[in-house]
């Protein structure tokens, strides 16, 4: 049963069901004999088309099912545990240890739709913030999952080229080979699932290459991608193959140059696609009239782990009460563990396990409902008074350095009046903290690369 929550304010109860924000993710990435520069990608990200920006909408991987908004929270929960528990493994790990090696998140939340290759041919695949490498399965295939489009074939492509193992984007790998001057790839990812195969280089285009209008798409040459010849692990089959948005030099962004990126998630309600958008379309003040709402918090680095996106958390309030939470308990340790990540590819917001007690206390001791014995999955959940349609729910706000960011309650409180329930989403980690999905709903999150600040701003996504 799908449900709206206002902070301090009414809770509204409907009886239809919500949609989760379904994003679209196709990436292939390939080149035609042995390349070592990466001279015509350079060139071309002076081009105008590139510098002003463009859209590509982004699918959530249950939007087209039939559930509720608890379902939705829950199949996400679930495609993300071994994940997580990847993560939190990592976050109790000193920098010293075998496990240290870069973790990517894989897996996701989102798709996204383009094209591979010279004639284009479409694909969908996983949005992925916490990894870095662009790739898809290509032929012949050694070992292949199953995907719902057709494996791409290399041969049919007159702008594929393999990378050499002196190109700067082999070097950049922590898992690499040299193999008669080809670069091969093994990249591993928090679920266990692996992908093996060549470096290459191919054209990507992103939206729609089939129309007569040429500003409906954008093709750039030579972006660095895997080949994946072996492909292993159950976090791909919704796509064919995975796009990273990470902060490490194999990312798509930081292959196009742009700087920034920012995507926009829609209500879990809304049956519009939401967006990711690149360039100068990316600029939060290109994209609302209202300035003095944008906030602005730095970005942290983490040398053991440099492809996520560590934020700084100083406090959570509840209600009117700054919880006495220890600044110390989201703080990335000088050993790389521990910090507070925000990641579009988790659902639920998952915090450092003394964090989120306190957290709970206090929405225990707030909320004028009697605490549930539910199997929901998560943490904490409320039990819904019988013939009533709205509650009251306190405010929560996340205060970042220099930034207060104060969520909608649709953003954190689930109801399901079937079940009577109205459940807290949100979870406790053994280590490392994540801002989950479910929290970004509605807001328009810029990932500055340059400035290395991240920036939100309230914002209607299905009328971006």
């Amino acid at each position: 049963m799908a449900t709206s929550v206002v902070p301090h304010d009414r809770f509204h109860l409907s009886y239809s069901h919500m949609m989760f924000i379904l994003l679209t993710i196709t990436s292939i990435f390939v080149l035609p004999t042995s390349s070592t520069s990466r001279g015509t990608l350079d060139q071309y990200r002076h081009d105008s088309k590139l510098r002003n920006g463009f859209r590509i909408n982004l699918n959530h991987v249950d939007g087209a099912g039939n559930f509720t908004k608890l379902e939705l929270v829950q199949r996400g929960m679930n495609r993300g545990k071994h994940r997580l528990q990847r993560l939190s493994a990592l976050a109790v790990t000193s920098v010293d240890d075998d496990i240290k090696s870069q973790v990517h998140t894989g897996s996701g939340e989102f798709l996204m739709s383009l094209s591979i290759g010279t004639p284009p041919t479409s694909y969908l695949a996983i949005m992925d913030t916490g990894s870095d490498l662009i790739w898809t399965q290509c032929k012949p295939c050694t070992e292949c999952y199953k995907q719902p489009t057709p494996i791409f074939d290399p041969s049919t492509s007159s702008s594929f080229s393999k990378l050499s193992c002196t190109n700067t984007l082999c070097r950049a790998l922590t898992a690499s080979m040299c193999s008669e001057n080809a670069c091969e790839y093994l990249y591993a990812y928090g679920d266990d699932s692996t992908t093996q195969g060549i470096m290459a280089s191919e054209t990507f285009t992103f939206g729609d290459h089939s129309s007569k209008d040429k500003s409906a798409s954008i093709s750039i040459p030579n972006v660095g991608f895997g080949c994946g010849n072996d492909n292993e692990g159950g976090g791909f089959t919704q796509g064919a193959g995975l796009v990273g948005l990470g902060r490490g030099p194999l990312s798509l962004v930081s292959q196009l140059g742009t700087g920034k990126f920012s995507y926009c998630l829609n209500s879990i309600d809304s049956t519009q696609t939401s967006s990711l958008l690149f360039g100068s379309l990316a600029n939060l003040v290109n994209t609302t009239t209202s300035d003095n709402e944008i906030q602005t918090t730095p970005l942290i680095k983490n040398p053991s782990q440099p492809s996520f996106y560590y934020l700084d958390l100083e406090g959570i309030t509840v209600g009117e009460t700054l919880l006495s939470i220890p600044k110390s308990t989201f703080q990335l340790k000088p050993s790389g563990s521990g910090g507070f990540i925000i990641d579009s590819g988790t659902t639920i917001t998952y915090l450092q396990k003394t964090g989120f007690s306190a957290v709970k206390k206090a929405f225990i001791s707030q909320m004028k409902l009697t605490v549930a014995d539910s199997s929901t999955g998560l943490d904490l959940c409320f039990n819904l008074p019988n013939s009533v349609s709205e509650i009251d729910v306190p405010k929560l706000i996340f205060h970042f350095k220099g930034a207060d960011l104060d969520l909608p309650g649709n953003n954190y409180m689930i109801a399901d009046s079937d079940l009577g329930l109205v459940c807290l989403a949100m979870g406790a980690s053994n280590g490392l903290s994540i801002f989950g999905n479910v929290q970004q709903q509605n807001m328009l999150i810029l990932h500055d690369l340059e400035k290395e600040v991240m920036s939100f701003v309230p914002t209607k996504c299905d009328q971006l």
